[in-house]
């Protein structure tokens, strides 16, 4: 089944964003992602290229990352965390709690819940085990939950 080109990239978009905090830099490495992918004369028409086109963004995310240290971590784009269609109080929580999560849990529920990326496809990027998938995106999901209670947010 084909992929739809324009929801990977905003996909990868988003993904490289989560890695660099930086806007105009994700757009580059995710413009440079897609021509590394298509420069191999890949297609999106398999599920074995979602991982590679995920491990090229990550990869050049890293490499961002060691060119330009860690000032890229700790700068903040205001202007793509303004998301108008959300309730900004329930946003702002929520933001706050996943971002006290270590950076790999924080990847899984960006791959996991914001991107769509199935499981299978999560095994081969992180190079976990479906059992440790589900059982780490199950102890995310009970911290987040919890927290939530913790401050007056809950599901009923």
């Amino acid at each position: 089944m084909p992929m739809d080109l324009e929801e990977q990239y905003d996909k990868i978009y988003r993904y490289c964003y989560f890695k660099v905090h930086h806007s105009q830099i994700a757009e580059d490495i995710t413009q440079e992602t897609f021509l590394r992918f298509f420069s191999r004369h890949l297609s999106l028409d398999s599920s074995k290229e979602l991982p590679y086109l995920y491990t090229i963004a990550r990869n050049l995310c890293i490499e961002e990352y060691r060119k330009k240290g860690k000032e890229i971590v700790s700068e903040i784009d205001e202007q793509a965390s303004y998301d108008p269609t959300k309730d900004w109080i329930d946003n702002i929580v929520l933001k706050c709690i996943i971002s006290k999560l270590p950076k790999d849990e924080q990847e899984l529920l960006l791959l996991r819940y914001a991107n769509e990326v199935p499981i299978s496809i999560i095994c081969k990027i992180t190079g976990l085990s479906r059992f440790a998938i589900y059982r780490k995106t199950s102890r995310v999901l009970k911290y987040l939950e919890t927290e939530l209670r913790k401050g007056g947010f809950s599901n009923e």
